[in-house]
């Protein structure tokens, strides 16, 4: 009798996830990879970069090597990629995949709707333009209370805010992503330097601007955007094989996906537009009902956003903070690959 399979949905992590603490993850977990980070680093060296092995390897953590876009988005990736092919196959079947803002581009790798080296030539070269261009940042500030519970409110007067600058003097200011109970925005300098200035301190850490960030998801990379479909092939992409969720919440499937729509909106409005990542889950897990949701290494921050994406629609009863920490202790649904003791649930060693 064959054994019934576990049904997940993959998320694939963005920027920002590969810090202090991820030092050496790729030696750590994934010498059954090396193959694979062989060719990654025979690409890097080709295109006159360090390779992922050097940065993975480095004596200590820099935050300005490591963090900068032509570095981070690579390695990130090489993580994430060889978790994913980590994953026990024999035990989980994987329903659908989907990604918080560059963990889009791997979730083209992982759906198979990119062969992996040319997700890594487009994760590569989106890396490259954002570290030239460096146009505007991008700030986090939250929706939700300590508890995770919704301020009531809190969403209008942001965005009556975000209004108010826009209509100063050479001001840009936008959503960037929908991520779970935060809110980030992107904008240029002079409207960010505004937004901060006005904002409440909240939680001891924000407003919190992110370092080595540009404005991502907002009409300010039409510069990039354009120059990436210059750069990039319609054919690089091809039929998912794994559903995909976009940062729209649209369905990617694998019979009736057009490969030069999927180069356009990876290319067009994933660059220039807003990305709803909580949408993204919300769709994921009402469209396949999966068992588990697993989230690909390196990092463990963006499981929060993912637990208030689901708080925020009641799933598995879930209300606030305390009811997903009371699921997590018992029978996790979320699973993070970046903490240890949660990979062994799903890897095997």
């Amino acid at each position: 009798m064959m054994k019934t399979k576990q049904r997940a949905l993959v998320v694939c992590p963005g920027r920002g996830t590969y810090n202090k603490t991820e030092l050496g993850y790729l030696q750590r977990y994934h010498h059954q990879q090396q193959s694979w980070i062989t060719q990654a680093d025979n690409y890097r060296s080709a295109q006159q970069q360090i390779t992922l092995t050097e940065l993975d390897s480095a004596e200590q953590y820099s935050l300005k090597q490591h963090s900068a876009g032509d570095n981070a988005s690579s390695l990130i990736y090489a993580c994430a990629y060889c978790d994913f092919l980590a994953i026990d196959q024999d035990e989980f079947e994987i329903v659908a995949v989907t990604g918080n803002s560059m963990g889009w581009y791997i979730s083209l790798a992982v759906a198979a709707a990119m062969e992996s080296m040319d997700a890594l030539t487009l994760i590569n070269t989106m890396g490259n333009i954002m570290h030239q261009s460096l146009m505007g940042g991008q700030v986090i500030y939250p929706l939700v209370d300590a508890n995770w519970q919704l301020i009531e409110g809190r969403r209008a007067h942001l965005l009556e805010m975000m209004t108010a600058i826009n209509q100063q003097t050479d001001c840009e200011l936008y959503i960037s992503i929908e991520l779970g109970g935060m809110l980030v925005f992107g904008g240029n300098e002079l409207a960010l330097k505004q937004l901060t200035e006005v904002l409440p301190p909240e939680q001891e850490r924000f407003p919190m601007r992110l370092f080595n960030h540009a404005a991502f998801h907002t009409p300010l990379q039409q510069g990039v955007s354009s120059q990436a479909k210059q750069l990039l092939a319609q054919d690089l992409f091809q039929q998912p094989k794994i559903p995909l969720v976009d940062g729209q919440g649209k369905l990617w499937s694998p019979y009736s996906t057009d490969p030069a729509l999927l180069w356009d909106y990876t290319l067009g409005h994933q660059v220039i537009g807003t990305y709803d990542f909580t949408k993204a889950i919300q769709v994921g897990v009402k469209e396949f009902a999966p068992d588990k949701l697993i989230i690909l290494g390196p990092g463990t921050t963006l499981g929060g956003a993912v637990a208030q994406s689901l708080i925020t629609i009641n799933w598995l009863g879930w209300q606030a903070k305390e009811d997903f920490i009371e699921r997590q202790k018992t029978d996790p649904f979320i699973i993070s690959m970046g903490l240890a003791e949660q990979r062994s649930l799903i890897a095997p060693a």
